[in-house]
């Protein structure tokens, strides 16, 4: 089984740090820790898919020696869909950072549990 986890050394990081971002997204209320282990999944996604696309003994995509056998060169798809994932996921932790700005203003707290009780008061 071990020898199965080393052979697999980026997917079980990959899984690893998962699963600790997806753990600190349900078990912490603050704001800014929220936002933090939903980056450390979105990382673990960009690892996943990287190492899933990258096969030991190929070259990248760039057309060199004359050699234009697709069989020479790796997949260049897994690639753009990290880059094309980092540019989303930069974006949304920048709005998700301004929100949490506009509700720390707000409210002067940033306990999910305390903003909640803060704004049932302010509706009724």
């Amino acid at each position: 089984m071990w020898q199965l986890l080393y052979e697999n050394l980026e997917q079980t990081v990959a899984v690893i740090l998962f699963g600790i971002g997806f753990s600190i997204l349900l078990l912490q209320r603050n704001l800014i820790r929220k936002i933090i282990g939903l980056n450390i999944m979105d990382t673990a996604v960009y690892l996943f898919l990287a190492s899933m696309g990258y096969i030991s003994g190929k070259k990248a995509p760039i057309v060199v020696d004359g050699v234009t056998s697709a069989e020479a060169y790796i997949n260049p798809i897994p690639a753009g869909l990290v880059l094309t994932g980092i540019v989303v996921s930069v974006s949304f932790t920048a709005i998700m950072l301004a929100l949490t700005v506009r509700l720390y203003r707000r409210y002067h707290t940033l306990d999910m549990d305390e903003i909640a009780m803060l704004a049932r008061g302010e509706d009724g």
